[in-house]
């Protein structure tokens, strides 16, 4: 399993910037998988805007933050764009750090990240989206759980992207039920874990996971296992447990 093709999958971050480069509107068949989501996207997009951009049950925040996520998914279609690497700003990405890799190494980041996204089905580090708010464990009517109407169809497109590639899967479970396992036979799980060996979550395993991204994107060994096992964090060890 040689690094040179491993691909990395990591979680949108429910924190976004705003606005976005205005002369780089977003279309539903733009970027990586737009050609093979594209028409799934606007459907997504529809129905936000049917809603009026959704309430506060299905996007899970209140007040100010409300009010921003309901403009913003409004119009998705046609709004300023922006990279996802830059679009996204939570605590795995921060901790990431993509800006302050040098070119070269971030053109090769970016294209090795790929990221399962409740509005946009999957996205490259590289390509554009819009503002937005919609979680891949949300139910949104008519369709249900987002996670589970995207499944079969976001699947393909990661399959046919992937060409055989190794997968290093470090998704939440959330984001994990968008994908159909039994098909990506090169999926390999790392997790996080404690000093007594338990798996972790919350906001230090984030910090946490997006270094481990960032030691894996840079890394100079030439197998996974190794690779993950030569992390070093004060709080936690990275293990491959599928």
């Amino acid at each position: 399993m040689g690094n040179r093709t491993f691909l990395i999958l990591l979680p949108p971050s429910e924190g976004k910037s705003e606005g976005g480069d205005a002369s780089t509107s977003w279309s539903p068949h733009t970027g990586t998988f737009g050609s093979t989501l594209g028409d799934f996207r606007a459907e997504i997009a529809a129905h936000l805007a049917a809603q009026k951009g959704g309430n506060a049950q299905l996007l899970g925040v209140s007040g100010k933050h409300l009010e921003r996520a309901q403009h913003a998914n409004r119009s998705v279609v046609g709004a300023p764009a922006l990279p996802a690497w830059q679009r996204y700003t939570g605590v795995v990405w921060d901790h990431l750090d993509l800006a302050s890799l040098t070119v070269t190494q971030r053109k090769t980041a970016l294209a090795r990240i790929v990221i399962p996204s409740g509005l946009a089905g999957l996205v490259t580090a590289a390509d554009p989206l819009p503002d937005y708010r919609l979680k891949m464990g949300a139910r949104l009517t008519p369709i249900g759980t987002v996670s589970k109407w995207w499944r079969d169809d976001l699947t393909e497109a990661f399959v046919e992207f992937l060409a055989g590639r190794i997968v290093i899967d470090l998704l939440p479970q959330e984001h994990r039920a968008a994908i159909d396992w039994t098909r990506i036979p090169s999926a390999v799980r790392v997790d996080l874990v404690s000093k007594k060996g338990d798996v972790v979550g919350g906001h230090n395993a984030k910090a946490a996971k997006g270094l481990l991204a960032r030691h894996l994107l840079l890394s100079n060994v030439d197998t996974i296992a190794p690779m993950v096992k030569s992390f070093k964090h004060p709080e936690y060890s990275a293990k491959v447990t599928s």
